[in-house]
C-alpha cells in the first residue's frame, strides 16, 4: 500500500526480457525491497494476479469465520 511505497518496501514481480529487467532493477530498488524476475513478458502480471487471488481468498475465509463466530 501507500505506507510500503513511502518506506520503499514494495514488491515488484517483473516479466520481460532478462537484460531489460536487469537494466531496470536498479531503478525498481529505489521503490521496493523485493524485486522478483518471473520470466517472459506477462509472467509478472500472472504472479501478481495469483497473489491477489490468494489474499482475497484469505480475507473471505477470515470474514466468514468471524461471521460464524458472531452467530454462534
Amino acid at each position: 500500500g501507500v505506507g510500503a511505497a513511502r518506506a520503499g518496501n514494495l514488491t515488484f514481480m517483473v516479466g520481460g526480457v532478462e537484460q531489460e529487467f536487469n537494466a531496470a532493477k536498479e531503478l525498481l530498488t529505489c521503490m521496493g525491497s523485493n524485486i522478483i524476475y518471473c520470466g517472459e513478458v506477462g509472467t509478472g502480471q500472472a504472479a501478481k494476479i495469483c497473489n491477489n487471488m490468494l489474499l482475497a481468498i484469505s480475507m473471505i475465509g477470515t470474514a466468514e469465520a468471524m461471521n460464524l463466530g458472531i452467530r454462534f
